[in-house]
């Protein structure tokens, strides 16, 4: 199974961690059943892109973005050519890491 590696990030993620999650899997859907309070203004849809992450190592192992996916990019603070929506990306056989960015436009956001 393969290992995503998630960098420290001070809020969520403090000592940084290593996690398991299965081939097919989503990644924002695997960060949370880890404890790993991604935020997900959307639910999941590809409506926001607070659920932004930087692939680090392993980017090339994933499915190319679909175009929505793209549009949403566009919208992510600090987005690059590294960046992902962690709902919309699917795990393939190779090991990731990860850095969830400090900041997001989550407009939602009530903590």
């Amino acid at each position: 199974m393969p290992i995503v590696t998630v960098l420290p990030n001070e809020t969520l993620c403090p000592e940084g961690a290593k996690i398991e999650v299965p081939t097919g899997a989503r990644l924002a859907q695997a960060l949370l059943a880890n404890g790993i309070r991604i935020p997900h203004a959307c639910e999941h849809n590809c409506a926001c892109a607070t659920c932004h992450v930087i692939v680090r190592e392993g980017f090339d192992s994933l499915d190319e973005p679909e175009d929505e996916e793209y549009d949403q990019l566009d919208t992510a603070f600090g987005s690059c050519a590294l960046s992902r929506l962690s709902c919309q990306t699917v795990m393939g056989e190779s090991d990731i890491t990860i850095e969830i960015p400090k900041h997001n436009r989550n407009l939602v956001n009530e903590e």
